[in-house]
This record gives C-alpha cells, structure tokens and sequence, in this order.
C-alpha cells in the first residue's frame, strides 16, 4: 500500500457501473490536508456503507458527465 494514500469513509453507495466490478461512491475524507472534504469516486471491488478505502489522491472530482453527449 503507499504511504501517501488518505483514508476516507464511504456515506453513500449509487451503484455498479460497467462490468468490471466499479461501484460509484460519495465518501468523506477522514485525514490529512483534505480532511472532511467529500467525493465522489469509482472503486473496485464489494463496498459497503462505512467501509474505508485509502485514496491515492482527494484533489480531482469524479463526475458521470465525462464522455456523454
């Protein structure tokens, strides 16, 4: 694992996207320089509400508007 990944909790859960197992969550920043903050992200694997995923970065916002026309 690196050393420079912040933990955050997972609040909410919209789903699976795709078919490789990404699930779309909200999570908040739980240390570090972006503590408190939430985001959106994609991650791999079985999640739950509560669960905590160590990011690698907090700075750039998913969204489910790229690629769409």
């Amino acid at each position: 694992m690196a050393d420079d990944a912040t933990p955050a909790e997972i609040i909410a859960v919209f789903g699976r996207a795709g078919t490789k197992g990404v699930t779309t969550v909200k999570c908040r920043v739980t240390d570090g320089r972006d503590k408190g903050k939430i985001l959106t992200r994609n991650v791999m694997g079985p999640v739950r509400l509560g669960d905590l995923v160590m990011l690698l970065e907090t700075e750039m916002e998913s969204s489910g508007s790229y690629g769409r026309r």
